[in-house]
């Protein structure tokens, strides 16, 4: 076994206090059994040092003793912690803790070992693994705190570490053990972690902080004292049983007031806190904490603005307190938080102080937030950093109280709107609202919500969630549900599309062929098939012309394919030929040509002066233009019947070529193009098709001319008319 960092004569002091804090919640027999399992496994070599340097069994320790003293959290969870690594390194199996130990210490063991393998990854939080890692501790809420825990026992051991190591631990710490703790009440333990990561990623902010809060100390604590003296005599004239005491606000929470508020140490007002906590029994907890209010506002003026009361309605983590900011001695406004001895373990353990007083204080709170995550990891659809950033967006929304019609309560963060309370009833709800009602006044499903307000929705049958929603929504679960139904709608036009298409295909009788529809789509510049799908289903997107677009690209690979033989018009000579070979010889087209077959490719129609290139078929060559849209095709599936040619002699014959003209609707436009073609020497105007909409025209007209030379100098002339948007050669 590796040499240990930590010294030997440290384990049974830390053993020690870890027995004296469960003695009470482990029988004496499971403790032993613990040892002995624990003995064995360092014999076979379970604790070598781990990827921090640590020894395991130290660190392990370490942190059931944070979980049993710091959190509260005893009994079997403290005993799962102790034996995880002789699990891990495969020592014993779970089923056989589960045998020895009982199921709830192989389900933590269990859940640690997943932890474990994602850590082993050595990924970063902000990549894919982050979802896995959260997935895994929304699973068993007990595996979050244990990871709390070992957190803060690996930061609190920082000498001891890597800068690389303080570093990454520092990053978790902020982006998620420090948030997570704050949802579960742990505030204590969040402000630790928060002032730690602060010191390892900031150490100059930090040691300038932590200076100042040093060098006010004496004056603080004496103008605490000075401002408690008359409130514990009024106390105590009531016989009520209480302590009182200050607190200072913890570095990370001064250093962020000082970067938003721009101000100097000496002038943030709230610095600290003064707390007192009654000893008095639950049934008497509200009626003495409003008491000891009245008390502290009767001697200082109160800021009406600043009243705080988690009395009447508790946070969803469980913290409750009534928090109220007064005008102490010289002018300072001081911050006084009033609670009983319940409320403060509470405050500072979270949740594992709930399983104490579970009689008095469900859990129900942290059932839904645990859902919630649920929801937001197995539905999502956004990139990992989207998902922290609402992840660590939800778990430090303020929250606000609003109230059913029949007077049920719901939570929901800060700036909550209609739309999130109606999804928070039920998603049916949500996705049929069509606005609500608060106390009493009609307001639109973007209302934002304050607490305090009766909310009732109002839904249509016909309605169903828009894209927009997700502009102003601001809960995780009305998020994922809008995104689920969107995706739902999509799937369902993408059908009803496909429906439509087959159908008109098979009314005008045309053969569909998944292959080809698969290449007009990419031609049409979309980039996924659905995309396609869904514009016919909105309707920008006509049936007909895309069957259309289809029936033509059917022809022009079939040419392709088949080959077909078409004659040049007006033009056959007969003269002798040039041998053909596949040398880098050309064949030579011109007006003397004679004895083989050749013709102009229909679906480019090359004219003289043309870059071209020669297809063999079985009866005769074809002649394409080399930008011909078949051209990338042909090339790469039929390379060996591709020859070069080229056009020899003078420019001769006649050739029809199409324009696609876009333009003005205008009446005298039309006349203006025939005028120009009209006007030139060797070219006649075959046909034109003139297609007027929405003030522009869309023409085709197709010219017979000589060579390339004189294709040019038209379509200059055509853009040189007023009117005139685009000339192209089709």
């Amino acid at each position: 076994m590796k040499e240990s960092v930590i010294p030997n004569v440290e384990f049974p002091d830390i053993y020690r206090k870890l027995l004296r804090s469960i003695v009470d919640s482990v029988p004496p027999k499971t403790v032993k059994k613990a040892k002995e399992h624990i003995l064995a496994a360092a014999g076979n070599g379970a604790y070598t040092n781990d990827v921090y340097g640590l020894n395991p069994l130290y660190r392990n320790l370490q942190t059931a003793l944070i979980i049993a003293d710091e959190i509260g959290l005893k009994g079997t969870v403290t005993i799962a912690v102790a034996l995880s690594r002789s699990v891990i390194q495969g020592c014993y199996s779970i089923d056989y803790i589960r045998k020895t130990f009982g199921e709830d210490a192989g389900d933590i063991i269990h859940g640690l070992m997943r932890v474990q393998k994602l850590y082993a990854r050595n990924a970063a939080i902000e990549t894919e693994n982050f979802h896995k890692l959260l997935l895994s501790f929304a699973e068993d809420v007990r595996v979050i705190l244990i990871m709390i825990a070992d957190r803060l026992c690996l930061m609190r051991t920082a000498k001891l570490l890597s800068e690389e190591h303080l570093l990454k631990l520092s990053a978790e710490a902020s982006y998620l053990y420090a948030p997570i703790s704050h949802r579960l009440g742990l505030y204590k333990i969040k402000s630790e972690l928060e002032d730690l990561a602060l010191k390892f990623q900031d150490r100059e902010m930090y040691d300038f902080i932590a200076r100042k809060i040093n060098e006010t100390k004496r004056s603080r604590d004496a103008y605490i004292a000075e401002f408690i003296a008359p409130v514990e005599a009024k106390l105590k004239a009531l016989n009520l049983n209480f302590d009182v005491k200050g607190r200072t606000k913890s570095i990370h929470s001064i250093r962020n007031k000082l970067l938003k508020q721009q101000v100097e140490f000496e002038n943030i007002y709230d610095l600290f806190a003064v707390r007192v906590v009654l000893n008095t029994p639950p049934e008497k907890e509200k009626a003495e904490c409003w008491q000891v209010y009245s008390v502290i506002t009767d001697m200082y003026q109160p800021n009406p603005k600043r009243l705080k009361d988690w009395l009447s309605i508790p946070k969803s983590n469980g913290y409750e307190s009534l928090h109220t900011t007064v005008m102490g001695p010289h002018g300072k406004w001081v911050e006084v938080q009033i609670r009983s001895k319940r409320m403060d373990e509470i405050a500072e353990r979270g949740l594992a102080a709930h399983w104490k007083y579970k009689g008095i204080k469900g859990e129900s709170g942290l059932d839904e937030w645990m859902n919630s995550v649920r929801e937001v990891l197995e539905h999502r659809e956004s990139a990992p950093t989207d998902m922290i950033r609402d992840f660590k967006m939800d778990l430090y929304d303020d929250e606000i109280f609003v109230f059913t019609p029949k007077g049920d309560l719901f939570k929901l963060p800060q700036g909550a709107t209609v739309l999130d309370f109606a999804f928070s009833i039920h998603t049916k709800l949500g996705a049929r609202c069509v606005s609500g009602r608060v106390n009493g006044k009609n307001v639109t499903i973007r209302h934002k919500l304050q607490s305090g307000d009766q909310v009732d929705i109002l839904t249509s049958p016909n309605q169903s969630p828009k894209q927009d929603w997700l502009t102003f929504v601001r809960t995780t679960r009305a998020r994922v549900k809008i995104k689920q139904s969107l995706k739902e709608q999509a799937a369902k036009q993408v059908e009803f599309a496909k429906e439509l298409l087959h159908r008109r295909f098979k009314n005008r009788k045309i053969e569909e062929d998944e292959a080809r529809l698969m290449r007009l789509i990419k031609k049409k510049g979309f980039k996924t098939v659905t995309d396609f799908y869904a514009e016919i289903a909105g309707e920008r997107l006509d049936v007909n012309a895309v069957i259309d677009q289809y029936s033509e690209l059917e022809k022009k690979e079939l040419e392709l394919e088949q080959h077909a033989d078409r004659s040049v018009e007006n033009y056959v000579a007969q003269t002798p030929v040039e041998e053909i070979t596949r040398s880098e010889d050309a064949l030579l087209i011109d007006e003397h040509i004679t004895g083989i077959d050749y013709s102009p490719a229909k679906c480019c129609n090359p004219i003289y002066g043309d870059e071209i290139f020669g297809f063999i078929s079985s009866k005769g060559i074809k002649i394409h233009r080399r930008n011909c849209p078949n051209a990338p095709q042909m090339f790469n599936r039929y390379g060996y019947r591709i020859i070069n040619v080229r056009w020899s002699g003078k420019p001769g014959g006649n050739y029809a070529v199409t324009l696609r003209v876009i333009g003005n609707d205008d009446i005298g436009i039309v006349t203006n193009i025939t005028s120009v073609i009209s006007r030139e020497k060797g070219m006649m105007l075959r046909s034109i098709n003139v297609d007027p909409s929405d003030g522009l025209f869309q023409g085709t007209l197709t010219v017979m001319l000589g060579d390339n030379a004189v294709l040019t100098g038209l379509i200059k002339k055509i853009k040189a008319i007023k009117g005139v948007k685009q000339v192209e050669r089709m």
